[in-house]
């Protein structure tokens, strides 16, 4: 089977930080703020990641592009002239070779997938989007703010604007069967996604599942049903004709693994751009972590 992505070698990669999200989900550690309409300060955050990328470029010198990836956070929250101004600007510092990878991670809520043409227009070409369940009761514990019935029209929605999707899924949520998270596995399937991130739900003492569950507000699956949910996932997905690359990602075939994944895990060079973003860079010879400010106001 050939591989469709080579030794990174000298190129590198951009991974782009936006931490704004319209509600701060109960798991997530990620570092991310509420949106709540300030447009100044995320006007002054899209002209402080244009200015880390020029920084960052002078200090990596020459380089090709292997891909962009908008994460967060909620970056599909972004204007769309904001996500094509980075776009532009890390192509014009890092010339790719040719045609490259730009995902950009998104909601399916109804307001989000009307900026999917947009999104698309400012260059984006895969789109990686944060269902993680097709049961309303399971969202609402999650606390997302979509619901299935949302989820499915952005899909169709999302099918139309981008060839590349990848849709991500969080399992082993409490009183979760095998048979019902394989029925909910097939119907995300059947959606048409090229590539599949299931995430096994974990619980960090930091976030609000972390606080309810140490006291005893609720009490994830033990190992042994964590064990058993995580082979219906592989034998689902294995039956349906993907390929698992990596323990949380499957792709329908080489073409559909993520080409930005695959280069940072084979230890390809990257700058990491927005606050709280890492990178890894080469700098004369030597592999160099990068960790921006954390704090938006720091960061800009």
């Amino acid at each position: 089977m050939t591989d469709p992505v080579p030794d990174p070698g000298d190129d590198l990669a951009v991974y782009v930080h936006w931490p704004y999200c319209a509600r701060i989900c109960p798991y997530c550690d990620f570092n991310v703020v509420r949106d709540r309409g300030r447009a100044e300060e995320q006007a002054a955050l899209v002209r402080a990641i244009l200015t880390d990328l020029e920084a960052q470029a002078a200090l990596a010198g020459p380089r090709r592009l292997a891909s962009i990836f908008f994460g967060g956070g909620t970056p599909s929250l972004m204007a769309p002239e904001a996500v094509a101004a980075v776009i532009e600007r890390a192509q014009a510092l890092f010339p790719p070779r040719g045609a490259i990878e730009i995902t950009l991670e998104a909601n399916p809520t109804d307001a989000e997938s009307g900026r999917f043409a947009a999104l698309a227009g400012a260059g984006v070409n895969r789109l990686s989007m944060g269902v993680q369940a097709l049961d309303d009761a399971a969202l609402a514990f999650l606390g997302r703010n979509h619901s299935a019935d949302e989820a499915r029209r952005a899909v169709a929605v999302a099918g139309r604007a981008f060839d590349r999707l990848s849709i991500d899924l969080i399992y082993a949520r409490p009183g979760q069967t095998a048979a019902g998270w394989t029925a909910e596995l097939t119907e995300a399937l059947e959606l048409g996604f090229e590539h599949v991130s299931p995430y096994q739900l974990t619980i960090e003492p930091t976030t609000a599942f972390g606080r309810a569950v140490a006291r005893g507000a609720w009490t994830p699956p033990d190992e042994d049903q964590a064990a058993t949910l995580y082979e219906t996932t592989q034998a689902v997905l294995e039956r349906a004709g993907f390929d698992a690359y990596e323990v949380s990602n499957h792709g329908r075939g080489p073409a559909a693994r993520s080409v930005h994944n695959l280069h940072v895990w084979r230890g390809g060079d990257y700058l990491g751009v927005g606050p709280g973003a890492h990178g890894r860079l080469t700098l004369q010879g030597v592999r160099t972590a990068t960790v921006a400010h954390r704090g938006i106001g720091a960061y800009t």
